[in-house]
């Protein structure tokens, strides 16, 4: 059997994706990935018999313009020519597949482009659905605009006349049935691969100090918050700057109470890399920080899991455009035994983080500061509330990817075996 996956973005972090390739090879399948150059991929991918990997180059204008509303949609179209064509010439040149998996967003033009090029009789077809395209694009260019509502109808259209939908929430899948018509859309939730998983006290605090020694923070009484990002517009870095200032004024209070009193340091990494990354950087580096270290930096493939594992908290900044989708490093965290503080944007979010189980919610900048003090007030002699989210953590982080997949992807992707 043979299977084409397609993710129209860098496939080195389109770590779903990845998953999905790896795992229907290891039920037998060679499956051909297609999607863009960039980040390397895990030594594990690159090394899988059963896995060809096609890299294309992405069409980036989009990436280098500042227009909004009209220009923007013309650059777009521009952009989505160039790639269509891109994409067709690959798809074309596979051997036949009999399983296409087709990641959404982006919905245009990777559906139409891989229906018109794989679509044969026998040849079952299958979105994978991480949020809605059409409002990603609202975000540049409003509700109402006649590009938004095109894309709102193709992605409806798709929906409906491929075999199957699979997306990462039930509140997604509701979306999908009650305004798209889809017949039924499963849920896989993301779930941590087998790297993420918590490491013991001493490898945590040994490799934490290299660490910090490689971002010029000095040792001592240091709490470390990590926050993985795509530094994309759906991700508010506003909220963190201004979260870091109210909780500085906060230390510097509460320190001034009493002689002797001492707030731990903290360390907030914020990894990945993006077209929003350099002027956040400028933003942090101008913070008159004192206790509060924010850092940016790109990690490789192998060292994410073991500097998400040695974290004390995580940190989500995600703002969904749609309200419906739930981002992966989530679970990364959760399969790491480390407990995650999230931006809340409504029920889908619920549906992973349990507010003073696994996670913490917050919605200001005020709180973000507030939860960060409480937390931290007495680190790291006493972290009782820490460890109780820690545990919360642990138990989120089952079932793994795999054995969600084969419970509930399997049946989707392989209704044959």
């Amino acid at each position: 059997m043979r299977a084409v996956v397609v993710a129209l973005g860098d496939l080195g972090r389109s770590a779903r994706m990845q998953y999905h390739a790896h795992a229907l090879a290891a039920h037998g399948v060679d499956v051909d990935l297609v999607g863009f150059e960039g980040t390397p991929l895990p030594r594990a991918m690159a090394s899988e018999a059963r896995i060809a990997v096609h890299r294309l180059r992405p069409s980036t204008l989009r990436a280098h313009t500042t227009r909004v509303g009209a220009g923007y949609a013309i650059v777009a179209l521009v952009d989505a020519t160039r790639l269509s064509f891109r994409l067709w010439r690959t798809l074309k040149s596979l051997p036949r597949p009999d399983l296409v998996l087709v990641q959404n967003p982006p919905a245009f033009p990777t559906l139409v482009v891989s229906w018109f090029a794989l679509r044969r009789t026998g040849v079952r077809f299958v979105i994978d659905w991480h949020n809605l395209g059409y409002t990603l694009l609202r975000l540049r260019l409003g509700r109402w605009h006649p590009a938004v509502r095109l894309a709102r109808w193709f992605e409806r259209h798709d929906a409906r006349r491929v075999d199957a939908n699979l997306c990462v929430s039930h509140g997604l899948a509701a979306f999908l049935e009650s305004r798209f018509g889809v017949r039924q859309a499963r849920v896989l939730y993301d779930r941590p691969a087998a790297v993420f998983a918590p490491l013991e006290r001493a490898d945590r605090e040994r490799y934490r100090q290299a660490l910090f020694a490689r971002l010029g923070i000095r040792g001592g009484l240091v709490g470390f918050i990590v926050c993985p990002t795509s530094w994309t517009e759906d991700e508010d870095f506003d909220v963190i700057i201004d979260a870091v200032s109210r909780l500085e004024e906060h230390i510097r209070g509460w320190e001034a109470v009493g002689p002797g009193r001492r707030f731990a340091d903290l360390v907030i990494l914020v990894t990945g890399d993006g077209a929003r990354r350099a002027e956040f950087e400028r933003r942090f580096a101008g913070l008159p920080a004192r206790r509060i270290h924010l850092r940016a930096r790109w990690l490789e493939p192998e060292d994410y899991p073991r500097v998400v594992g040695s974290a004390d908290l995580g940190l989500c900044l995600h703002r969904s455009s749609s309200g419906l989708d739930i981002p992966m490093k989530i679970a990364d965290l959760f399969g790491a035994g480390v407990p995650v503080c999230a931006l809340d944007y409504g029920a889908c979010l619920a549906e992973r983080v349990r507010h003073g189980d696994n996670g913490l919610l917050f919605s200001t900048a005020v709180q973000l500061a507030d939860v960060l003090f409480d937390l931290f007030e007495t680190f790291p002699a006493d972290q009782k509330r820490l460890d109780r989210l820690r545990a919360g953590a642990r138990k989120s982080a089952r079932p793994t990817w795999e054995e969600g997949w084969v419970r509930e992807a399997r049946p989707v992707l392989l209704p044959d075996i």
